[in-house]
């Protein structure tokens, strides 16, 4: 089962109401809970709060924190409107880099196009290459390098035009 099979699986269960999901195969086990008010995902010692509208995956290995993202003044939102972002497809931590001695993959001002390589999120030890889904410019880039992220956090502005 691949990353975007579990993405796919979170996004269904959400959708659907239920509110504990468990599939286990040979090497992964996978819990999605749900609630009306908190869920608590318990993973060895880890035990972590979540909002209700957000699905959580317990695997076999440790999940990592995710971080509470800033709410932006409505000003900024409605400059930012003509923006595509790019979200994070997984939880784990960003790099800007593909390795420590590398240059960054986009900075401010790169254009970019479909299928180029934004940056990278390190989930289980295993380091996925983001990858555009659009062509355009880089207007804004939302996290730090070395953050942890979340699932459909934002992590690029882009600028179609």
């Amino acid at each position: 089962m691949d990353i975007r099979e579990i993405q796919n699986l979170i996004k269904f269960v959400a959708k659907s109401g239920a509110t504990e999901v468990k599939l286990e195969m040979d090497d992964i086990k996978i819990t999605i809970k749900t609630t009306s008010e908190n869920a608590t995902v318990e993973n060895g010692t880890f035990v972590q709060h979540i909002p209700a509208t957000m699905p959580q995956m317990q695997a076999a290995a440790p999940v990592a924190q995710a971080v509470e993202t800033a709410v932006a003044p409505a000003a900024a939102a409605n400059d930012d409107a003509k923006y595509i972002t790019v979200k994070s497809p997984i939880i784990g931590t960003f790099y800007r880099k593909p390795s420590p001695d590398k240059p960054m993959f986009v900075e401010v001002g790169t254009t970019i196009k479909t299928g180029d390589v934004l940056c990278v999120i390190e989930a289980m030890k295993l380091f996925n290459e983001i990858e555009s889904e659009v062509s355009g410019k880089i207007v804004k880039v939302l996290v730090d390098d070395s953050s942890p992220v979340e699932f459909d956090q934002p992590l690029f502005l882009v600028d179609p035009s």
